[in-house]
């Protein structure tokens, strides 16, 4: 169907330098690190219009989360030197959510998704209705399913009632739900996965899901393939990367040093991104869990601009 890029695509008018000097190598950087001469990223940059991935893609709190549990406004301002504006609020960090809500705005920022668990979702639903309008969201997502390991059948059936659920409860306030994978959900079933039962059980005008790339790579799974399996149920992003040799499996958990730069790692990310187009997603995310993530959030920036659409 040839879909454009949604909601978060290029706008020139906020372009950042790399954006506007596309025939310069890519030198991105932030207020905690600062590049010395010679320690430019070697990619070169191309136009806007040429490049796979056009936009700037969105931030996830959560690389940076350790940072906004103690200054909000100072987190903020760093992501902001970026160029990023999209926000994806994994958590309030212990700040009310009109505190946030606020210093996006002094910004010109904002917070298109705001994660919540999933036992907020089933108990204080209207909690998270109020918060999530507060801060602007569009979109509610809930990233793990409480279990003990294995992750089940009953499990999985348990949560395609919630999300059906509480998905219509959220759809009359204006708010989209998405379930996050974090892949156990991928544990065999019939012909299928878990993962395949909860898209196909879920109702679509209730739910829609964000794909985390990394997490549907780690337990053997090619996120090209879910997103051209399901090109109508996708509608968020998580743009990861894993380091090489790390072997995957069904338990969800990897240390958050095995998260590397865009492009680093094991991940086929143009063809992610090229089956992407076809989809209905509206918002691109990077989410890095490394303690070293702000050394890689900005090669990471570089990585996504240097990607051609030409194959």
């Amino acid at each position: 169907m040839g879909r454009e890029w949604a909601t978060s695509s290029f706008d020139p008018s906020h372009a950042t330098t790399a954006d506007k000097l596309p025939d310069i190598e890519l030198s991105f950087t932030s207020g905690r690190q600062r590049q010395q001469p010679g320690e430019r990223n070697k990619m070169t940059v191309i136009s806007p219009e040429q490049r796979l991935f056009p936009q700037l893609p969105g931030m996830v709190s959560y690389t940076y989360r350790n940072d906004f549990a103690k200054d909000l406004g100072t987190t903020l301002d760093e992501i902001k030197q970026l160029g990023i504006t999209d926000m994806e609020f994994s958590s309030t960090f212990g700040h009310p959510a009109e505190r946030i809500r606020q210093e996006l705005d002094d910004r010109g920022m904002h917070c298109s998704s705001y994660g919540v668990g999933y036992v907020d979702l089933r108990n204080s639903l209207k909690k998270v209705i109020a918060d999530a309008s507060t801060l602007g969201a569009s979109f509610v997502r809930v990233a793990w399913l409480p279990h003990q390991a294995p992750f089940g059948l009953v499990q999985a059936q348990e949560a395609v009632l919630t999300f059906n659920s509480a998905g219509h409860a959220l759809r009359d306030h204006g708010l989209t739900f998405c379930y996050h994978n974090h892949g156990y959900e991928f544990t065999p079933h019939d012909s299928g996965t878990l993962f395949d039962l909860i898209v196909q059980r879920t109702n679509p005008d209730a739910v829609s899901f964000e794909l985390d790339v990394l997490w549907a790579h780690f337990p053997g799974q090619d996120p090209a393939q879910l997103l051209d399996r399901y090109p109508e149920r996708f509608r968020l992003m998580h743009l990861k990367d894993l380091r090489r040799g790390i072997v995957g499996d069904l338990t969800g958990h990897t240390a958050p040093e095995n998260d590397v730069a865009l492009g680093e790692g094991q991940l086929d990310l143009p063809r992610i991104l090229r089956s992407a187009r076809d989809t209905r997603i509206d918002h691109y995310y990077i989410e890095d869990e490394s303690p070293d993530f702000a050394q890689q959030v900005p090669r990471s920036l570089a990585y996504l601009a240097s990607l051609s659409r030409s194959r």
